[in-house]
């Protein structure tokens, strides 16, 4: 069995794999029922299969790690995933693809659970910062490097996701190394169902701005992977340009992910959110005035990236700054549950504005939703515990 060095990373490069496929999908699946004439409407709301997944998933994942431990469980989750991207070729019917696109969701929501709980509490104190951090950055790489596999559509519609499957079911395979482990009793925070809700509503009187943030970055990223492709072909840009524009904004929040969140200790996290939020603003208004020119596309997705690609980051931040300790794994769970909705709002709303507000430009919903968070956080002031 491998090392335990060697473990962390065969738990990263599954952190990959999970950010890979999600990036893929999106744009993947957008720009090819798009070029099948399918209603941009009914698109985005397709793509919320992959978000539907994730939410399914979660109340049922907490009992088989406890029982069963880490492995079984980011096994199962990895094998949903290689075998849903093989099966796309197989049948090409919207109903088949959405299951698949389901199936892909709660599996990745697996891979996710599994190696997040596994790295987090088995990292030494001293070097658990950076070892999430590192898997922070595996998955947005991840999510960048996705959308370029829409570059392979010019040769074979299959290819994208029989390579993407082969990838992912190699990477898979190297858990055979791990060997397996069971939770401690306070890995998993468990508790009866009444305290639980009693918990949520605290947690959701207290910080409730906070969870906006990782709602808003939810919102953004399925968004721009899943409706901006389709709106994109619209307006006369080539797939394999939005193939490479699209990653721009996932890659570039990597080079600033840690630098904000630094400086977010040092001046606050709201200030921080609202600088960023208003900087996204900026940059979405530059896009939409420019929207036919790919090199201000390319400008905009990065410098936006820059900014507000670590929304869902500072979300968790600024919801650990305002609540009590023993209210941090409702916070965190209404977080994640946050970036779902948001995940699963953004393509449907975006879906219907291209196709009932056709000569208004997309970038528009956006900035009325960045600009909707920015007035909120300005307005309310914070009211747990002090930075």
């Amino acid at each position: 069995m491998v090392s335990a060095q060697t473990r962390f990373w065969i738990l990263i490069a599954l952190v990959f794999i999970s950010g890979f496929s999600q990036g893929m999908i999106l744009p993947l699946l957008s720009i090819i029922l798009e070029q099948n004439g399918v209603p941009s409407s009914v698109n985005g709301l397709h793509a919320t299969g992959l978000y539907i997944g994730i939410l399914i998933a979660s109340p049922f994942m907490e009992k088989p790690m406890r029982r069963f431990g880490f492995k079984p469980v980011i096994m199962i989750g990895g094998m949903l995933v290689f075998i849903s991207l093989a099966l796309f070729p197989f049948w090409k019917a919207l109903w088949f693809w959405f299951i698949l696109r389901v199936m892909i969701g709660i599996g990745d929501n697996m891979l996710h659970f599994g190696t997040q709980t596994w790295i987090t509490t088995t990292s030494p104190k001293e070097i658990r910062g950076k070892n999430i951090s590192f898997y922070g950055l595996s998955f947005g790489l991840g999510f960048a490097v996705g959308p370029l596999m829409t570059r392979l559509l010019e040769i074979n519609e299959a290819l994208p996701f029989l390579i993407s499957a082969l990838l992912s079911m190699i990477v898979w395979s190297s858990m055979f190394f791990v060997r397996n482990r069971m939770p401690d009793n306070g890995d998993i925070h468990t508790t009866s169902s009444s305290s639980s809700i009693q918990r949520f509503i605290q947690t959701g009187k207290i910080a409730w701005v906070a969870m906006l943030p990782a709602f808003g970055y939810g919102f953004l990223e399925a968004t721009l992977h899943g409706i901006f492709p389709i709106y994109g072909l619209r307006i006369g840009h080539d797939v394999n340009i939005l193939s490479l524009i699209i990653p721009f904004f996932a890659g570039a929040s990597i080079i600033t992910q840690i630098p904000l969140g630094m400086l977010s200790d040092r001046v606050g996290r709201r200030r921080i959110l609202m600088t960023v939020i208003a900087g996204g603003i900026i940059c979405f208004l530059f896009a939409a005035s420019f929207e036919t020119s790919t090199a201000a596309l390319f400008i905009s997705f990065a410098a936006s990236g820059m900014l507000v690609g670590s929304l869902y980051s500072l979300s968790i931040a600024y919801m650990t700054d305002l609540v009590p300790t023993s209210l941090l794994p409702a916070g965190n769970l209404m977080t994640g549950i946050s970036f779902s909705l948001g995940s699963l709002m953004g393509p449907y709303l975006g879906g219907l504005f291209i196709e009932y507000f056709p000569g208004v430009s997309f970038f528009y919903m956006i900035i009325a939703v960045l600009i909707l968070m920015l007035a909120t956080i300005f307005f309310k002031k914070d009211t747990g515990k002090s930075l």
